[in-house]
């Protein structure tokens, strides 16, 4: 059994949010399509909400703090992504894009992503495709073909989805773990090793060995 990293990136702005309630319905959705397929994944959730501030001070100052390096690495180290965003005048958020306008240029490259988004009306649903799937074809990203969008009245009483969205959830869930199995297994910044761990001693560099 292979395990999988997929880190789930999601921009909601309010708690609690549809965003998150969208995000976690597709990494529920992912990890069982890929446990079908005989491997099991690890779910890292990345809340850009909660690094707003700090995003901010990247992008004045060009340094990461503590939190939103460690949010950069999970994404670049994660075998498979979703990224979830609400849609504001026809797009996605500021907040969102600000996340992924920090990555390194070449993080994404290769790294299956699959887009959704969440709005109050059915109508921003193109957002997906004017918007986001450019985003992450520019990001060098292996986008999957469904794109999911849920709108308000696509929610039920106490979070339930009806039919529809619940249908498009696990096609693109199950679109996900297919290039998932396909890839490599990305090695995780949090496994790779540090070259400084390793320290010569003084003793050896004396010796010139």
């Amino acid at each position: 059994m292979t395990t999988r990293t997929l880190a789930v990136v999601t921009a909601g702005l309010s708690q609690p949010s549809s965003t998150r309630l969208l995000a976690d319905r597709l990494a529920a959705a992912t990890v069982a399509a890929v446990r079908r397929g005989g491997d099991d994944v690890v779910v890292e959730i990345v809340e850009v909400r909660e690094l707003a501030h700090d995003l901010t001070n990247h992008l004045l100052t060009g340094f990461a703090s503590g939190p939103l390096q460690a949010a950069k690495d999970t994404v670049a180290g994660a075998d498979g992504v979703i990224a979830v965003t609400p849609i504001f005048s026809a797009s996605y958020s500021g907040l969102f894009k600000s996340f992924f306008d920090v990555l390194e240029p070449d993080a994404l490259t290769g790294t299956p992503v699959l887009i959704a988004a969440t709005a109050g009306t059915a109508r921003h649903s193109l957002a997906l495709e004017h918007a986001l799937r450019p985003l992450f074809a520019y990001l060098k990203a292996l986008v999957v073909p469904t794109a999911v969008f849920a709108a308000s009245e696509d929610w039920g009483a106490g979070g339930e989805v009806d039919g529809g969205l619940t249908a498009r959830i696990e096609r693109a869930a199950d679109q996900l773990a297919q290039l998932l199995a396909g890839a490599p297994v990305h090695e995780s910044a949090a496994r790779r090793a540090d070259p400084f761990d390793e320290v010569v001693p003084f003793e050896q560099l004396l010796r010139g060995s």
